[in-house]
């Protein structure tokens, strides 16, 4: 039995969760940003 599509179907569902990691965390820090600049920039 060939082992070859189960081991690129592991590392396809790695990197898709990693990527969909970085785009939320990337999203997150935006929001972040803009936060904190309001913040710095109501007086």
């Amino acid at each position: 039995m060939n082992h070859w599509p189960f081991i690129i179907a592991a590392y396809a569902i790695s990197m898709i969760g990693t990527i969909g990691v970085v785009a939320v965390s990337f999203a997150a820090m935006r929001r972040a940003e803009k936060q904190a600049d309001a913040l710095t920039r109501r007086d």
